[in-house]
């Protein structure tokens, strides 16, 4: 006992022994946690913070995401096209009918749509991850096709929202609402609702109302074929259209049929027999939208939409009080009987004016669209920016005399040639022959690739008369290449509707290349003196003005397209039926005035009226001679600043238009309005014929 209680006590740790800081407080009593149970701990806290952190989202998307409303009917689709500064262009609603009712389907109408957008639907509750991973492992190692990971619940969901924007916010609450779908509704129902809500181009929503616009028959009695045909049209309903783009819906249709194969609907041997889809289109009456730009930009803002169902706005990129300028500059101008064109831009491609045609009542075909014109001298745009990529300059010189070698002997109009003459002069005064010797030097395959590079892409002939403008182009093709010019980049396209967001790797594969600095300043050199010196004078703007004048034979076309003020227009005359027009009419007459009121305007800029005397000047760029054969021979006018050539047979008479001299002494002076003395002059003092 006593040798117990004479036991010493423990020795105290160092630490407890050293003197604490003073208001530090007595020692802990509990035993410090081991590095493992902090872990546990910091574990736990984590696992806290997410599950609250999902309460909070899963909250978040029940009340942003409208659940009520995703067991309702779907309302119908109707389209409210908006310019840029929010008024209304056009309002459009849909070709629907009846839904339908996946009992009273042929098995292969749903196993056609089941194959293409979503196999496991019977067996996934809404998402399917494995269909997701199965996308994103083929859109990562794919050649630039890309595959969508979601199901066919998830696609009916899109259809409650107001808006297709590709957010994670909209994806999650699309997610969440597909779920909601697969509690309360039964695979059936969903695939209803799916397949009498879809949209399958040409304004048409729904598998009858599709069903009978291509094939006009009811969905009951669709064909594999045709169920095939109109699954695969859900990818890119505007695009693969069959009515616009069959060769392309057929390819598509194929693809179902074998993913039907894969599936194990149908089997090879079905599949290989299995004839073509035949069209029975059916035309259901369709309001017009009551503009040109509307129409165009339409199919464009349909797939925008995507399927989101009920009323929509669609912002564009059009100027409501530049559309209305260039509808005035149009309306007033002095066209008799010939249709006009007018498409405005901005250097990125943005179109904020489009005029079609005169009178959209009387005539919806869009002539700066869906027209192929010859350009006339505009494409000489492309010969000179090939030169300058070959390594010449506005200085170099360049023959300006008759072609008399080889089988294409263009001349010039009028018959006026100048020599030896630079660059810079031959474009401004729209040389035919020195255009065809530069396409000789350079070659036509270098023309051709300037072309391609800004953006055209309508068939190109393979000869010299290329440089001329013989071949047809859309004018708003030609309108993109002239603002790439004035971008200093290429190519531009032209669009309607604000660009989407891109991804790093889109926005990659689709970075424009510049221009060289010299080679746009020495292109621009060339349009400038085009526009402020050369035939588009009567364009010309106080501001800087570029552009080109453009004239095709027998004065079929008559063009102006330019740049000035951050806009970039064309302006084309022509009649429909491709008839010549009346008083020999060229690119820097009636166009290029339409285009100077129009820009003046546009860029509040106020433009005064050309001079009378200069206002039809410009008959220079036509691709031949204007001739006629008469009862005195051939005859043809040539007309320069200095006055009017007529030649007739193998005389001339030359009228003037400079004011003659004062009369000699002694000679009674000229009456007020008396027109300058016609100068006739024998060509031969041994014949009759005349010449000035």
């Amino acid at each position: 006992m006593t040798e117990a209680m004479n036991d010493p006590l423990p020795t105290p740790e160092p630490d407890a022994l050293s003197p604490r800081e003073f208001g530090a407080g007595p020692p802990s009593a509990f035993a410090q946690p081991g590095p493992w149970k902090r872990r546990v701990q910091i574990g736990g806290w984590v696992v806290a913070a997410l599950l609250a952190l999902m309460m909070i989202i899963i909250a978040w998307l029940a009340v942003t995401a409208p659940l009520s409303r995703s067991l309702k009917p779907i309302a119908p689709p109707s389209i409210s096209l908006m310019s840029a500064d929010g008024h209304l262009i056009a309002r459009r609603g849909a070709i629907i009918d009846k839904p339908v009712t996946v009992a009273a389907l042929p098995k292969h109408v749903p196993q056609a749509f089941m194959a293409i957008e979503d196999r496991r639907f019977y067996s996934h509750w809404g998402v399917d991850p494995r269909g997701i991973a199965r996308a994103a492992w083929h859109n990562l190692w794919s050649d630039g096709s890309s595959q969508g990971g979601s199901t066919i619940t998830q696609q009916l969901a899109k259809g409650v929202f107001l808006s297709a924007d590709r957010t994670f916010g909209r994806k999650a609450r699309e997610a969440l609402i597909a779920f909601w779908l697969e509690a309360w509704l039964t695979k059936d129902q969903i695939m209803e609702r799916y397949l009498s809500n879809v949209y399958f181009g040409d304004n048409v929503y729904g598998l009858r109302a599709a069903s009978l616009h291509y094939f006009n028959r009811q969905p009951e009695r669709l064909t594999i074929p045709q169920a095939a045909m109109l699954a695969g049209l859900l990818k890119a309903p505007s695009r693969l259209a069959p009515t616009s783009n069959l060769k392309g819906a057929q390819e598509r249709a194929a693809l179902v049929t074998q993913a039907m194969v894969e599936a194990g609907y149908i089997t090879k041997a079905q599949r290989n027999a299995l004839p073509p889809a035949r069209l029975n289109v059916q035309e259901a009456p369709d309001p017009t939208s009551g503009t040109y730009f509307a129409d165009w930009v339409l199919p464009q803002a349909r797939d925008r939409a995507g399927t989101v169902y009920g009323a929509q706005n669609v912002a564009t990129t059009l100027d409501w009080r530049i559309q209305r300028l260039a509808e005035a500059a149009i309306r007033h101008a002095p066209l008799g009987k010939a249709q006009a064109a007018l498409v405005a831009m901005k250097p990125d491609g943005s179109v904020v004016a489009m005029v079609g045609g005169r009178n959209y009542g009387e005539s919806a075909f869009n002539r700066a669209v869906q027209a192929k014109r010859q350009p006339g001298s505009t494409f000489k745009l492309f010969v000179y920016l090939a030169a300058f990529r070959a390594g010449m300059t506005p200085d170099d010189f360049i023959e300006d005399t008759p072609i008399t070698t080889g089988t294409y002997r263009p001349a010039n109009h009028g018959g006026k040639y100048r020599g030896r003459i630079t660059l810079r002069q031959a474009f401004a005064a729209s040389s035919n022959v020195a255009a065809v010797r530069l396409t000789q030097k350079v070659g036509v395959d270098n023309v051709i690739k300037v072309a391609r590079d800004l953006g055209v892409t309508a068939p190109l002939t393979e000869d010299l008369s290329l440089a001329l403008g013989t071949s047809e182009i859309p004018l708003v093709e030609l309108t993109e290449a002239y603002a790439a010019v004035a971008a200093g980049a290429y190519p531009v396209l032209a669009h309607g509707l604000p660009p989407e967001e891109q991804s790093w790797f889109g926005r990659l594969m689709s970075r424009q290349k510049h221009f060289s600095d010299d080679q746009l300043e020495m292109i621009r050199d060339l349009l400038s003196s085009a526009a402020n010196r050369g035939t588009g004078s009567a364009a010309a703007l106080r501001t800087s003005t570029f552009g080109k004048t453009g004239t095709t034979q027998d004065s079929r076309d008559a063009i102006f397209v330019g740049y000035a003020g951050g806009l970039v227009t064309a302006v084309w005359i022509g009649n429909d039926d491709n008839t010549p027009l009346p008083g020999g009419a060229a690119g820097g007459g009636v166009p290029a005035r339409i285009w100077r009121n129009f820009m003046g305007s546009a860029i509040n800029e106020p433009v005064e009226d050309a001079p009378e005397e200069t206002k039809d000047s410009d008959l220079v760029n036509a691709i031949a001679n204007v001739a006629s054969e008469a009862g005195l021979g051939n005859m043809s006018v040539g007309l320069d600043t200095q006055g009017v050539t007529v030649n007739i047979g193998n005389g001339q008479l030359r009228l003037p238009i400079d004011q003659p001299q004062g009369p000699p002494p002694g000679a009674p002076a000229p009456q007020p309005g008396t027109p300058p003395p016609r100068i006739i002059v024998p060509a031969d003092p041994a014949s009759g014929e005349q010449r000035p």
